[in-house]
């Protein structure tokens, strides 16, 4: 109370003291008076108004005003056609290059002159060209340090014939493009060589991170295909932009023989990077290692080396990025230390700063420069070239090192993932007045469709040569019981482990369990995805080792968790799939707090608007989480509400109908494997009138004498209180539980159970 009042003290104080220095003021300023005096309230109103207006259009023209209102339009279109590209399963990457486009000339522009011409004026677009350039420095950066060099030369032997020969082909047909197209695009703008040079190059290069994201949406991270192309593009990068040093060096020369001393300096930069910086720095990375020792001292440090090697090569005439894609290169070999600084430095440049670089690139792409039928016929056979050079060319040589034509012609699709580097290449290509304006237009949508059709044509592959698959018949041709947990968080896994444990372990099949954990978002760097895998799987693992059962792991990665989890349970015959009921029906204090919130924030803004309470309420977001699976899984399906389970020996069995009889199944089950005491209740006599039901209940209660059956219409606390699981049918729940809110704070651990009959 003293701090208040002296706080309030003060304000009073100030501002008496504010106002009697303003008053003074006001006193001795000429202007005041014949402004107040001349002037009523309205003109002062107006007046003021008017002044508030003209400076915001003056606040909105300032440089930095207008870069962020840039950022913002294009961060928020990059995304938006990111999410509809992966939603047509592209990489999204793709989505954010249609995004360029879409604000250049050749869309925006057309569409919406006025608004093209204030949002991206010429006078306007240095600072987006120099963000650009800042954001794909710092790309290149991680580009190199996700090069694994020891990977690279375990395979070297393997991939050095693929990755050059992928190389070498398309360089080829790209000079026999150059040669075809010089004449009628660029002759008389740029000498022959540089132009063959560059298309050459452009038709080379294979996007290694798009590549790895792919292989790792497809489930190839770890196969023989997914490696084998992974180092393959590691190898390839690493050559073509070495080659692509040499190629800027001559054409910033005019001749080879010009380019001479360029060519040996950058070399004597390559030994320096190699045999001098990267010895020393790999002793930093071996000393420093996790977070909490590498600090910002060391991080500056590597930033350091980053923009001299670039400073260096930009001075040299081999270009920025080659300076840093090489700074990359050479970070410590370490695993955890080059993990710790892509973190430090991907999420900046891919978020904030790459989407500037497309749309840099965009408002260069004008395809209304492709006029007539006979350019787009050339755009057609630039794209055809590309695409057979690049496949062919990898699959002749991956055959000729003992493949398999299925593996062959998926590394070549593989390698012929153009993505970003391409733009990249095609926009040094267009600044340095390399390549004319229709033929960079061209290129342009060369690395479009060559990126787009990747995961097309590898699905086609797939189905032109099948594989076998061995299948397990429904209904009891398996000898095992197959049952996956999906499960987010790992602690959940843990728990579920448990249940399905008690729940089938004394069943009169053995058990097979399999542990699901998926990351959502494709977009995932390759470089996370272990620790994510080990931090998901260490709880579970060691509960098996304590329950002494076996599990299988899996990890994945996905852009619908759903859908996967879905196909994979469809596609592999589980019998039973057990997962969490997810956040809306946990137990823990923070999250029983999140769902509290949420439903305040519906009933004081939703709840007037008509929005279905269901969205929010959580017994209706069970239901929406769990409707999908109940419709298009073909296995038994268990939903689990954890309630602090530890061990279920006290289960309450709710039967509303003859329907849920299945569930005696599992609560002798549950007998078996913890000498459970069971109760078995009736609801709404809807068992008591048939006569069938009444028949194979007691038979099992002469069997089991720790099973009860009692009947009535209400489910009381003290019942809920004296068992610590529940077992209920989906369709059950559906009709006693799920829109009562009191009952659902009031249940003990529940498994929801949908039951198919299949061999469980």
């Amino acid at each position: 109370m003293k701090n208040l009042v002296f706080y309030i003290l003060m304000l009073l104080v100030f501002g008496v003291l504010m106002y009697v220095i303003i008053k003074m003021g006001n006193h001795s300023d000429p202007y005041f008076f014949s402004r107040v005096i001349h002037s009523d309230y309205k003109t002062i109103l107006t007046q003021g108004f008017s002044i508030f207006t003209h400076g915001l259009q003056e606040n909105l023209h300032t440089q930095i005003a207008m870069l962020l209102l840039q950022m913002i339009a294009i961060l928020f279109i990059a995304r938006l056609m990111g999410w509809l590209f992966v939603k047509m399963k592209q990489p999204s990457v793709i989505g954010e290059m249609v995004a360029g486009i879409l604000l250049g000339p050749s869309v925006l522009a057309k569409l919406l002159p006025e608004v093209s011409a204030f949002l991206f004026s010429p006078e306007s677009l240095d600072n987006i060209t120099i963000l650009s350039q800042i954001g794909l420095i710092l790309y290149m950066f991680v580009i190199g340090m996700e090069l694994d060099i020891s990977e690279i030369r375990k395979k070297f032997n393997e991939t050095l014939l693929i990755s050059h020969t992928g190389i070498i082909v398309p360089f080829l047909c790209g000079a026999l493009v150059a040669y075809w197209t010089y004449p009628r695009f660029a002759s008389g703008t740029t000498p022959f060589v540089s132009y063959a040079l560059f298309i050459g190059i452009s038709m080379s290069i294979t996007a290694f991170p798009v590549l790895a994201r792919i292989i790792q949406e497809k489930g190839l991270i770890k196969s023989h295909l997914g490696v084998l192309s992974l180092a393959s593009a590691a190898n390839g990068d690493i050559s073509a932009w070495c080659l692509m040093a040499v190629v800027i060096a001559i054409a910033q020369s005019g001749t080879f023989f010009g380019s001479i001393y360029t060519i040996l300096f950058a070399l004597l930069f390559l030994l320096v990077m190699f045999f001098v910086i990267r010895p020393f720095i790999n002793i930093i990375g071996n000393l420093y290692k996790n977070k909490e020792v590498v600090t910002k001292t060391i991080v500056a440090f590597m930033l350091l080396i980053l923009i001299m090697s670039a400073f260096v090569t930009e001075v040299l005439g081999v270009h920025v990025l080659f300076g840093a894609f090489m700074a990359g290169v050479i970070m410590p070999a370490n695993f955890k230390f080059r993990k710790i600084l892509t973190e430090k430095v991907e999420d900046l440049s891919l978020s904030i700063f790459l989407p500037l670089f497309f749309v840099s690139t965009g408002l260069k792409t004008e395809i209304g420069l492709i006029g007539s039928m006979g350019e787009w016929m050339v755009c057609l056979a630039i794209i055809g070239f590309a695409v057979v050079g690049k496949v062919f060319g990898t699959a002749f040589a991956a055959r000729v090192t003992g493949e398999s034509w299925k593996n062959c012609w998926s590394l070549g699709v593989l390698m012929n993932t153009r993505g970003l580097m391409e733009l990249i290449i095609l926009t040094i290509g267009y600044e340095m007045k390399i390549l004319p304006p229709t033929i960079f237009v061209m290129l342009v949508l060369m690395t479009l469709a060559t990126t787009v059709m990747t995961g097309p044509l590898l699905n086609f592959i797939d189905y032109c040569y099948p594989t076998t698959k061995k299948t397990l018949s429904r209904g009891g041709r398996s000898e095992k019981c197959r049952l996956l947990l999906s499960f987010g968080r790992a602690s959940s896994g843990q728990v579920l482990l448990k249940v399905a444990d008690q729940l089938f372990s004394k069943g009169d099949k053995p058990v097979e369990f399999t542990a699901l954990h998926l990351t959502l978002g494709t977009e995932l760097n390759p470089i996370y995805t272990e620790e994510f895998e080990e931090g998901s799987f260490g709880p579970i693992k060691e509960t098996a080792r304590q329950l002494r059962v076996e599990v299988r792991t899996r990890y994945d990665v996905t852009n619908d968790i759903s859908r996967e989890i879905m196909n994979i349970v469809n596609d592999e015959q589980y019998d039973f799939l057990l997962v969490g009921g997810g956040i809306s029906m946990s137990a823990l204090p923070e999250d029983i707090k999140a769902v509290k919130h949420r439903e305040q924030y519906y009933d004081k803004y939703f709840s007037k608007i008509g929005l279905p309470q269901s969205w929010l309420y959580p017994g209706g977001l069970l239901k929406d989480k769990t409707h999908f699976f109940m419709d298009s899984v073909d296995a038994s399906i268990g939903i689990f509400i954890n309630r602090s389970f530890e061990k279920g020996d006290r289960v309450l069995v709710i039967l509303e109908k003859s329907r849920d009889l299945f569930l005696l199944g599992y609560a002798i089950n549950l007998i078996r494997s913890n000498q459970a005491v069971v109760c078995l209740r009736e609801l709404n006599n809807g068992i008591a009138n048939d006569e069938a039901a009444v028949r194979e209940i007691r038979g099992i209660l002469d069997v089991h004498p720790t099973i009860s059956f009692i009947s009535g219409k209400q489910l009381s606390v003290e019942l809920f209180e004296k068992n610590n699981l529940m077992l209920v049918s989906y369709d059950t729940w559906l009709s006693c539980f799920d829109q009562e809110k009191e009952r659902l704070q009031q249940i003990p651990s529940t498994l929801i159970i949908q039951h198919k009959l299949l061999n469980v």
